[in-house]
């Protein structure tokens, strides 16, 4: 195990987001300005995972909620893109690199989680094509970037769960989400619209289409600020929305749900929603984001 060099490289910078650390780094800054702190210290946020000139604004929002001075550890729950896996899959690597600074995999929570029987790895390769977690990882590191030393964080590729897994898996991470020096980061964007997305759901009694997607992914954020599994799942049933995070969010929401039953008291908020362009015609396309917080009362 050792002598493996278990880094993954940040396979999407120069691309999705620059790869200079001091470019970066004076972007994330200017995006955090903009946002106000209103949920502080998040437990969990839901953020998009789109390159950052489309999202890195929206993003800001929630991430302008994290403490780092109550925050040791972060998990990043990100949906799989390109491979196909029922389950959630742990990384086989150490350290992930970002333009900032490395960040380290917690091999002791990954050693319980390990145990649990309910995981499998992804390869490498996997992992250095998936986006849903890289693109936390950035915000993650400048977030925390006066406490890096104390961080440690949990990268989990999330399959196409059922409703059962969603809600096995959100008992295992519960235990993490009572934690307050944990955070999870939710990994989403929202609703992919347009014939290149094979969805184009509209209700002309919104009017324009911008509105009437704005409408449905707003359904569905006011049913996720109830943390209520049960009726997320019966949303995307009746609408089908392209929330292309709809399983880690389902997680999280039975995270939260059985929290809640022990008595634990928490609200979900969102902060902030946006769209890359404005649909006006069956020619358009666009991807919505939407960033918000868990608060633990």
């Amino acid at each position: 195990m050792s002598n493996r060099a278990l880094c993954r490289e940040a396979s999407h910078a120069g691309s999705w987001y620059t790869a200079s650390g001091s470019q970066l780094s004076a972007q994330l800054d200017g995006w955090l300005s903009q946002a106000q702190t209103s949920k502080r210290p998040a437990r969990a946020i839901i953020a998009p995972h789109a390159g950052y000139t489309y999202c890195g604004s929206c993003a800001a929002h929630a991430y302008k909620q994290v403490d780092p001075s109550v925050t040791r550890r972060v998990f990043i729950l990100g949906p799989s893109h390109h491979v196909a896996l029922s389950r959630c899959a742990l990384s086989t690597v150490d350290i992930y690199r970002t333009p900032l600074y490395d960040l380290h995999v917690d091999q002791k929570v990954y050693g319980e989680l390990w145990k649990t029987g309910m995981f499998e790895r992804m390869s490498l390769q996997t992992d250095e094509d998936e986006h849903s977690i890289e693109m936390h990882l950035p915000y993650t590191a400048k977030a925390m970037e006066s406490h890096k030393d104390d961080l440690t964080i949990v990268p989990v590729l999330v399959g196409a769960l059922s409703e059962s897994k969603e809600q096995e898996f959100g008992k295992v991470f519960s235990k993490y989400l009572a934690d307050p020096t944990n955070l999870f980061v939710i990994s989403s964007d929202f609703c992919h619209w347009g014939q290149r997305f094979r969805y184009t759901y509209y209700d002309e009694s919104q009017g324009e289409i911008y509105r009437s997607i704005e409408n449905l992914d707003k359904m569905g954020m006011s049913i996720i600020e109830q943390l209520d599994p049960v009726q997320f799942s019966n949303y995307l049933k009746k609408y089908h929305n392209t929330i292309c995070g709809r399983h880690p969010i389902g997680v999280l929401l039975n995270a939260a749900t059985e929290l809640q039953k022990n008595g634990v008291n928490m609200s979900f908020s969102f902060l902030n929603y946006a769209q890359s362009s404005q649909c006006r015609s069956w020619q358009d396309s666009s991807v919505s984001y939407a960033a918000g917080a868990l608060v633990v009362h």
